[in-house]
């Protein structure tokens, strides 16, 4: 005799423990917004799922012009292996301009936060190491995409 199904339990999926390196990376978003914030910018977002693709911070400039700004935020510790800057490729710039395109065809966010209707852009800014103990770290700031 089989028994009856009372009803369907999904699963918690699970959470890892982040690395080292993973929060290195979450405190120079958190650095980089903040600096962002503090030029004036509005952040709209952090960590923006956007169709199969990621926006590290989804600001709006106010320019001028005015532009959403999709930012791409690269921490690297050292530079044995190149240039952060060396690390978004064209592949990278290419799923970047896929999820802005997703975003701005949806015109929110998927918490229903409304986009703006403005033209956007694709930054990018490198995180780095302050060059003395106790510093600042040192961030590099490319306009990208118009």
């Amino acid at each position: 005799m089989a028994l009856p199904i009372i009803g369907i339990v999904t699963a918690a999926p699970i959470r890892r423990p982040r690395t080292p390196a993973q929060l290195a990376g979450d405190r120079a978003e958190r650095a980089v917004a903040g600096a962002l914030q503090l030029a004036g910018w509005t952040i709209i977002g952090r960590n923006v799922r956007a169709g199969r693709g990621e926006i590290d911070i989804l600001a709006i400039d106010p320019g001028p012009p005015r532009q959403i700004v999709a930012v791409e935020v690269r921490w690297r510790a050292r530079r044995d292996f190149g240039l952060p800057e060396e690390t978004v490729d064209f592949r990278k710039r290419g799923r970047m301009k896929s999820a802005m395109a997703w975003l701005l065809d949806r015109g929110c966010l998927t918490d229903g936060t409304w986009l703006p209707r403005l033209s956007f852009r694709i930054d990018l800014v490198v995180v780095e190491p302050p060059e003395r103990r106790g510093g600042k770290p040192r961030m590099r700031h490319h306009r990208y995409l118009g």
